[in-house]
């Protein structure tokens, strides 16, 4: 799976740019990483986002253990890796029919929090239990809502492009071929929203602090993000507004 961002949806942390950034290429433009992610996986589906970015997705030398998914609904757009381990749970608790699959689930998930429901972010992700990565864009809102599991079970990397977009993929190849050396995996326990940014769901209350990555050569080659024990967010909780108002705007 694949998606590229527009810096104006999903702005990438500043720690994931190297300081060698010249061998990154502008992913978005004439959709150039798309198009190598057609020609590696035949059949691929390619989704246009327009300025926003696009999506691809294919079942092409995908792990029978960590399948993918693709669905839209209502103009959500969600791909996803894996296999969530308490279904049954979370679709009684999100009133979902027998048939629902896991990716029915994030975006049912997505829109209970959208639609001001009584959890926050980082209990709904921590609610999913199993082995999981997804990445979900609300072309409405032109939100993005991004995540991986505690233990990072699936293949799932993240990076900038040379004009400041977010990439994302199951391929680190694919990632590379984007970024550069601007990439690294996607934090495990974490999620990323267009507002928020990136958060830790296991510690809520912690700040991520970047740890700059090196490679064989000495170069560094993005960062990873750990969680910073002695620093703590503020606890502003979930703000009061409008029924018309929806959460992607407030965290």
């Amino acid at each position: 799976m694949l998606a590229v961002f527009d810096k104006s949806v999903a702005k990438s942390p500043e720690a994931l740019n190297a300081p060698n950034h010249s061998e990154a290429v502008s992913a978005h433009k004439d959709g150039v990483l798309a198009k190598h992610f057609a020609s590696l996986h035949p059949g691929s589906v390619i989704v246009n986002l327009g300025p926003s970015g696009v999506l691809a997705y294919s079942l092409d030398k995908q792990n029978p253990l960590l399948p993918r998914l693709f669905v839209v609904v209502d103009d959500i757009f969600c791909l996803f890796q894996g296999h969530i381990e308490n279904v049954a749970v979370l679709k009684q608790l999100y009133g979902l029919s027998k048939t629902a699959n896991e990716v029915i689930i994030i975006i049912e998930a997505y829109r209970t929090l959208r639609d001001r429901g009584p959890y926050p972010a980082d209990q709904v992700v921590r609610d999913i239990q199993g082995k999981f990565a997804f990445i979900l864009y609300d072309s409405n809102s032109q939100v993005t809502f991004i995540a991986a599991d505690a233990d990072g079970n699936v293949p799932f990397f993240w990076g900038t492009d040379a004009e400041g977009h977010l990439v994302l993929s199951d391929d680190a190849n694919i990632v590379k071929k984007g970024c550069g050396k601007s990439f690294a995996p996607f934090p495990k326990g974490c999620f990323f929203t267009s507002s928020g940014g990136l958060r830790s769901f296991e510690h809520p209350l912690n700040e991520l602090k970047p740890v700059p990555r090196v490679d064989s050569s000495g170069q560094v080659c993005g960062a990873d993000f750990s969680v910073d024990v002695d620093a703590k967010k503020e606890s502003s909780g979930m703000k009061k507004v409008g029924s018309a108002a929806n959460w992607s705007s407030n965290y």
